[in-house]
């Protein structure tokens, strides 16, 4: 069932808040707790908004949420390239990619998980929006793992075999996985294990 974002106002005096930073703070709100779990006395305190400046800004709590949500896959995806945009190979930007992301599921830092997972498994069956959004992302991801998986099989650095659009699915599967495992905590040398041995199995 799609959900209707309320639209901004642009009327009345200009905004005295640094809406970025409004969004920030909302993000990592809604991180923590979900958006269920998020009311909106917790926007506004995290925000130091009131009532009327959050509506007037965002629409209601729903349009905040997508304003976090989007700064969360921005932020992701830049990450991403920065990771993959190696100046050596393109074997070694993916082990790069790879590698933040044992970092990020490993440990405590595991432990606050995924905005983009966690959101997909509470809205994106009854929210159209966000089930937008988060597939958009996913096949963004998808894509760029190919490209680059491209680059390494043309370099040579792939074993005989191995299907770039294919490993690149398996991978995001990966990486998504160890964000839900890593609300358990496991340990780095767990997470590196597993990776290791699967690129292991593409380099030959």
């Amino acid at each position: 069932m799609a959900q209707h974002t309320a639209r901004p106002s642009t009327r009345g005096r200009p905004r005295s808040f640094d809406i970025d930073a409004a969004i920030e703070r909302a993000m990592d709100v809604f991180w923590s707790s979900g958006y269920h779990g998020t009311s909106l006395p917790d926007l506004l305190e995290a925000t130091n908004l009131s009532r009327g400046s959050l509506y007037a800004a965002f629409g209601d709590k729903h349009g905040l949420f997508l304003r976090a949500l989007d700064r969360y896959i921005e932020d992701a995806l830049a990450r991403l390239d920065a990771e993959l945009d190696s100046p050596r190979s393109a074997l070694t930007g993916l082990r790069a990619c790879i590698a933040g992301y044992v970092d990020r599921t490993s440990g405590v830092n595991g432990k606050r998980g995924c905005l983009v997972v966690a959101t997909a498994m509470e809205l994106s069956a009854q929210d159209d929006e966000v089930s937008f959004r988060i597939a958009k992302f996913f096949r963004t991801f998808e894509a760029r793992l190919t490209a680059t998986l491209i680059r390494a099989q043309e370099a040579g650095e792939l074993a005989e075999g191995v299907e770039p659009a294919n490993v690149a699915r398996l991978l995001v599967c990966l990486v998504e996985g160890l964000r839900v495992v890593g609300k358990t905590s496991p340990t780095r040398a767990t997470n590196q294990a597993m990776v290791e041995t699967l690129l292991d199995r593409l380099t030959g």
